[in-house]
């Protein structure tokens, strides 16, 4: 048996698949080749221009480095473990041998099937980029670079997962990153051990200090301005192959109420929507429970007109205020997940008929009453004007219910001041999730709740301890 074959021999016993492929050619003067690939994720085009062309002038007496220089891809390295050319097939890149050499050559011919860079679903704007990360890693990383030209960028490649071997990359900025951040988080990362990691959420989740919590501890993006935005502020990026949705460490709970269109509109409509976002999901999480605790508890709280409203509205029904509420709810949430999880028309269909006609027959029957359906309605359009926390929110809305329905406003009062000392103590990586507002830092606040002009943000937020402070310099004399 000659060397080629049992190298084919070799790959050819782990790599048992059907679509795991040997192509066997020979040089014009008699040398014999083989290259190794997965179907489907090389690019076998490339691998007769760059590969198989070139060599046709290999001669029988030319050795492992006359060989190299023939071969015309930009990615080429040499091997002589069968085990790393196993996992380079399986990667989508192709393992070339020659014939009489134990030693072989991996060629970059790496082509998985992706999507075509379009605007992300969740995070559509008017004004800006309209370009959005989808789910191979290299294209995102290109990304990434064509908006951050800089020689200090640094991006380091970790491989996680036992079986998928994913691509994850932590990207950041040498000398604006504080010291030993990407370290920490690498080795958050790579102590893991687990058979596949199909989305960055898994990422999220080792990197958490309390992955168990309610609350989020990594922030996300889908546009890479957002993204490379947040890099140059201290921030870690990290992206995972296979996922479209970036993250960055540190995070802030004040992110989440800032959109992407934030940077590219005047600052005095930027701080009103932001304000108006976070009135939006503070109504959203506690007007249904308010609704309960003031007819149970404390109906004088009500103006007396809408009282009169309300008193005509649930005359006769058979249910508490507590279960309509939380049989209203219940619906909608179901409807929410139904009208998801089926097939787009099918789904569009569904909700019209569960809003429409299930809810004014529920009402006609006298089992909901109007305002219930009113405020659970406009409490779910609340919730959605911040999307990343719909998440926990929702969690809430279902814990404010539930304490409202059993304790009443002092109830409500009581949970609402646990939630905020207990988000006022939690940190990850040294920055608390309530910054800039606990512990206060008064020159973050310029980019907080409260838009500021660009002008004046001229220093990076001080709550992630960069070494590189300024990030704006101008002339004052020109202002």
């Amino acid at each position: 048996m000659t060397t080629l074959e049992k190298n084919i021999k070799a790959i050819k016993s782990v790599l048992s698949s059907q679509d795991i492929l040997v192509f066997e050619f020979k040089s014009e003067a008699g040398k014999k080749f083989a290259a190794i690939y997965a179907d489907g994720i090389a690019d076998k085009q490339l691998l007769g221009e760059l590969v198989v062309k070139p060599l046709r002038a290999v001669k029988p007496d030319d050795k492992l480095e006359d060989v190299k220089q023939l071969l015309a891809s930009p990615e080429v390295k040499d091997c002589d473990k069968i085990s790393d050319g196993i996992k380079e097939i399986s990667d989508g890149n192709a393992v070339l041998f020659v014939d009489g050499e134990k030693d072989f050559f991996i060629i970059g011919l790496k082509c998985p099937p992706v999507r075509a860079v379009a605007e992300p679903p969740t995070q559509i704007t008017v004004k800006g980029p309209r370009e959005g990360f989808i789910e191979d890693v290299k294209t995102n990383l290109g990304l990434i670079r064509k908006r951050i030209k800089s020689d200090k960028l640094q991006i380091k490649t970790v491989k996680v997962g036992e079986r998928s071997d994913t691509a994850v990359a932590l990207v950041y900025i040498d000398g604006v990153c504080p010291d030993g951040l990407p370290e920490k988080i690498e080795k958050e990362i790579a102590a893991n051990k687990i058979d596949i990691v199909p989305d960055s959420s898994y990422i999220s989740q080792f990197i958490a200090k309390k992955p168990r919590s309610l609350f989020k501890r990594c922030g996300t993006c889908e546009k890479p301005d957002i993204f490379c935005a947040k890099v140059c502020e201290g921030r870690v990026g990290i992206v995972a192959d296979g996922s479209p949705i970036a993250l960055t460490v540190p995070y802030m709970i004040v992110e989440d109420f800032q959109s992407a269109e934030d940077y590219y509109i005047t600052s005095y409509r930027a701080t009103t929507l932001r304000i108006l976002r976070l009135l939006s999901v503070i109504i959203g999480v506690i007007l249904p429970a308010l609704y309960i605790s003031a007819q149970l508890f404390k109906i004088q709280i009500i103006p007396l007109q809408l009282l009169l409203k309300i008193s005509s509205s649930v005359a006769g029904l058979a249910l508490s205020p507590s279960v309509e509420m939380f049989l209203t709810l219940f619906v909608l949430e179901v409807l929410n997940e139904a009208s998801i999880r089926m097939p787009k028309y099918v789904g569009l269909a569904l909700s019209v008929v569960g809003a429409l006609v299930l809810g004014d027959t529920a009402v006609k029957a006298g089992i909901i009453s109007t305002p219930a359906i009113i405020i659970i309605a406009f409490s779910a359009i609340c919730l959605y004007t911040v999307p990343n926390l719909v998440e926990t929110t929702t969690t809430l809305r279902w814990l404010f219910l539930i304490i409202s329905g059993s304790l009443g406003p002092f109830g409500m009062v009581l949970f609402a001041a646990f939630l905020i000392c207990y988000l006022a103590t939690e940190q990850d990586y040294g920055v608390p999730l309530m910054a800039p507002f606990a512990p206060l830092v008064k020159n973050d606040l310029y980019d907080s709740m409260v838009k500021a002009n660009i002008n004046n943000l001229k220093r990076r937020p001080e709550v992630f301890r960069s070494k590189n402070k300024v990030r704006l310099q101008s002339d004052e004399n020109k202002r």
